[in-house]
């Protein structure tokens, strides 16, 4: 009884036996005014016209405006540019003592450091930049013939390296806001960091460099010569001031500093002459002996001269002979003082002197 009655009271929907297209077509779709929809005249527009579908790609200048490294010519300018604002850079006095990590030859103009140590450079302006201006670490190569290859880290320090700009060799450090580029056409790469105006009581501003890899590394820069571009620049990359300075890479600064500065300061013959007896030398593998000869009349006399002498038989001989003459000059000088002695002096009446013993005329 429940069943029938549950059954009867069960409402069956019309239609519900039909398929599935009659019950679609069934269905009253509202009506729409599309003139409700066309009162705004924008959207009129891009109903008219279609939908742009390049509405969202930036234009060309803004990529590159926004990509931070302006196209690069393909050789380098290296000269120095001041430039409106006066740019100078600074570098610490550190001397020549093997400890130091860092030092600069003012006379090379020329930087030498230690692998992953840092350089403290100061940046030196006659008057404030543009606004957002910053400053721009470029290497390239010094010669002509490597000037159009790319400074990069070696393989070996970039497989042990897990930053993402591992083969940048420059880094700036101690700045969060160091930002790492690739040129795309020459494919060289560069560090920036916006400059920040002199502290208090201070008339520079100093930034960190660091270079990754060793100028003696295989693979890498291979003992070629390298020069740091640091630019100042605009946000849009105008360069306003350019400086350039050469950097060696090396485990001790302070010696290779000390002997290319006293290389520069030799004469031309100076080396050679060097070489020349450092192979006399080995070939006849000598002793010295020094042989002295001296007067009292003559400069030349007194003149002291080195001779090789090959084997130690005659290195012997020449020394007695040496000896010999030595003693021969010393008995001819107490010879003549004694001489000296006993000679007496005549009268200048020009009569003549009585020696002892001897009996005058008038006697």
């Amino acid at each position: 009884m429940m069943d029938e009655q549950g059954l009867d009271g069960l409402q069956i929907l019309p239609g519900s036996q039909d398929s599935f297209s009659e019950l679609w077509a069934s269905v009253q779709t509202p009506s729409m005014d599309l003139n409700n929809w066309r009162q705004n005249d924008q959207i009129d527009n891009l109903l008219a016209d279609g939908f742009d579908i390049n509405l969202f790609e930036l234009p060309p200048e803004t990529v590159a405006k926004e990509s931070g490294c302006p196209p690069a010519s393909t050789v380098p300018v290296v000269t120095d540019y001041p430039g409106e604002y006066g740019f100078q850079l600074r570098f610490q006095k550190s001397g020549t003592a093997k400890s130091v990590t860092s030092t600069f030859s003012e006379l090379l103009k020329k930087l030498y450091c230690q692998l992953a140590k840092t350089s403290p450079v100061e940046v030196l302006l006659s008057k404030e930049p543009p606004q957002g201006a910053v400053l721009r670490a470029t290497a390239v190569y010094k010669k002509t013939e490597h000037v159009a290859d790319v400074v990069r880290r070696c393989p070996h320090h970039q497989t042990e390296d897990t930053a993402e700009h591992r083969s940048h060799l420059i880094r700036l450090e101690g700045s969060q806001r160091a930002l790492y580029f690739e040129d795309p056409h020459t494919k060289r790469q560069s560090v920036t960091v916006p400059y920040e105006p002199p502290q208090l009581g201070s008339e520079t501003t100093a930034i960190l460099l660091s270079f990754m890899c060793n100028s003696s590394c295989m693979g890498g820069m291979n003992r070629r010569q390298i020069l740091t571009i640091l630019t100042l620049e605009t946000p849009d990359g105008l360069v306003l001031g350019r400086r350039c300075f050469e950097v060696r890479v090396c485990a001790c600064p302070g010696r290779d500093r000390k002997t290319d500065e006293d290389s520069s300061t030799k004469t031309p013959n100076g080396p050679k002459q060097t070489k020349k007896r450092k192979q006399a030398q080995g070939n006849s593998a000598p002793h010295t002996m020094v042989m002295k000869s001296k007067s009292s009349s003559s400069a030349e006399e007194e003149e002291v001269f080195t001779v090789l002498v090959k084997g130690r038989e005659r290195y012997e001989m020449i020394t007695k002979i040496n000896n010999a003459l030595e003693v021969a000059e010393a008995k001819e000088k107490a010879k003549n003082k004694v001489s000296v002695k006993q000679e007496l002096p005549v009268p200048s009446s020009g009569k003549r002197l009585v020696q002892r013993g001897e009996r005058s005329d008038s006697d």
